[in-house]
């Protein structure tokens, strides 16, 4: 009888094992493209490049221009504050697992990389998109997708085992100055002239209600000061939007898909500030709350990741790698609705000269953000049921063939999974 049990012990675990490897595998690659091809030398993530890693940064005189446009849209440093506030988590998540010193200095570079893109600019607390081939000329402005993951980023960091005391000191600078200043402009973010801000952690949607509330919780941990707390406590209370729900409400209403058919991708930092509010909070019923929201969360973003399956590895449409041909339709732009108008024109004409762009966009970049989203569930028995199908996204791509570095997610869904 104990022959057999053991026996069928040492069958049993191969097993599980070799049904790891394909994905462990995965990731393994996926981390490998992106630090070969997608870090630019400042410790940014770029959004594409070509096979060999080539791109052509926009100059400083483009970005001061606003070419293709003010925003940045569509250039290849558009979202390097968002990218690399989310990835650093896989990075600390990595250094945890291996120990090792080259994986302390991927992390390390991407936390300076986020510092830097706060120190780029005369205007107080603004967090830039990317710098330009100078390695501090920038686009004029950032935007709330950009800030909050910067929060989420600098916070990851430094609340690992990595940061060092001076690293903590400096960080904590930078997130204290940043929010204050967020604070002063009715939690609204900085931008350079003419436009003054862009965007707000301010309203009662599932992403404004998140962030606004775990810029607060995480200020608390990191300083002491009680004021973040009461700020905090006093905002889970207040109601608003279309049904008069109270923040504490929405939280446990979970990621909500409102202004397209589906944005795991916008929606994940939001998700990932959820997390952050799960982890920092010591109320047993709020915690509940948090761990509520996550669990829907994950629900609704576990409907998207069937899109991978409709990506072909072997698919050979055409990606124009110079994004200045949208420069066809650049004119001046002296505010953000000028800046998103040109911008939404630039991107429907080069959809049509880089259709590969669509492909990537919503059979990679949905369902990979949508993985990790499943993956930040506390819930162990929801993720039982999701893993399998986690794993199969993670597995599926060919990630050397990939233009856009909108993969990144897998890693960071491995790391969560395979903890």
């Amino acid at each position: 009888m104990i022959r057999s049990i053991l026996l069928s012990s040492l069958l049993v675990l191969p097993l599980a094992v070799m049904a790891a490897e394909p994905t462990a595998e995965a990731s393994e690659k996926a981390h490998r493209e992106l630090w070969r091809r997608f870090i630019d030398n400042y410790g940014i993530l770029i959004d594409f490049a070509d096979m060999e890693g080539k791109v052509s940064l926009p100059t400083p005189e483009e970005c001061r221009e606003g070419k293709p446009n003010a925003l940045g849209w569509w250039a290849p440093i558009e979202n390097g504050a968002m990218f690399n506030g989310l990835y650093i988590e896989a990075a600390v998540n990595r250094w945890k697992r291996t120990q090792a010193a080259e994986d302390a200095e991927k992390a390390r570079k991407l936390m300076e990389g986020l510092l830097l893109l706060n120190s780029i600019s005369d205007v107080k607390g603004f967090v830039g998109r990317g710098v330009s081939t100078d390695g501090k000329s920038h686009y004029p402005m950032g935007s709330n997708d950009q800030t909050l993951p910067w929060f989420l980023g600098l916070w990851r960091y430094w609340e690992s085992n990595l940061a060092t005391e001076k690293e903590k000191g400096r960080i904590q600078k930078h997130l204290v100055e940043t929010a204050e200043e967020i604070v002063r402009l009715g939690w609204k973010m900085p931008a350079e002239a003419p436009f003054g801000t862009r965007g707000s952690f301010e309203g009662f949607h599932f992403e404004e209600v998140s962030r606004k509330l775990f810029t607060m919780k995480m200020l608390h941990a990191v300083t002491g000061d009680a004021k973040w707390q009461t700020m905090y406590l006093a905002e889970l209370e207040k109601r608003g939007g279309e049904r008069s729900l109270s923040k504490r409400e929405i939280c446990a209403g979970g990621m909500v898909f409102w202004y397209s058919k589906r944005h795991n991708w916008t929606s994940c930092a939001a998700v990932g500030a959820l997390r952050g509010l799960w982890e920092l909070e010591n109320d047993a019923a709020l915690k509940a709350v948090y761990a509520q929201g996550l669990v829907a969360s994950a629900k609704l973003a576990a409907e998207s990741l069937s899109l991978a399956q409709q990506f072909d590895n072997a698919d050979t449409s055409y990606f124009e790698m110079d994004w200045r041909v949208m420069n066809q339709a650049w004119k001046p732009q002296t505010n953000e609705k000028e800046a998103q108008e040109l911008a939404m024109v630039q991107i429907k004409s080069f959809l049509k000269v880089a259709p590969r762009r669509g492909k990537e966009t919503a059979f990679i970049r949905e369902p990979t953000a949508a993985a990790w989203i499943v993956t930040l569930c506390p819930d162990e028995a929801v993720l039982k049921t999701q893993a399998q199908a986690v794993e199969k996204v993670i597995a599926h791509y060919d990630y050397s063939k990939l233009y856009y570095s909108q993969f990144f997610w897998v890693e960071m869904a491995w790391e969560r999974l395979r903890k």
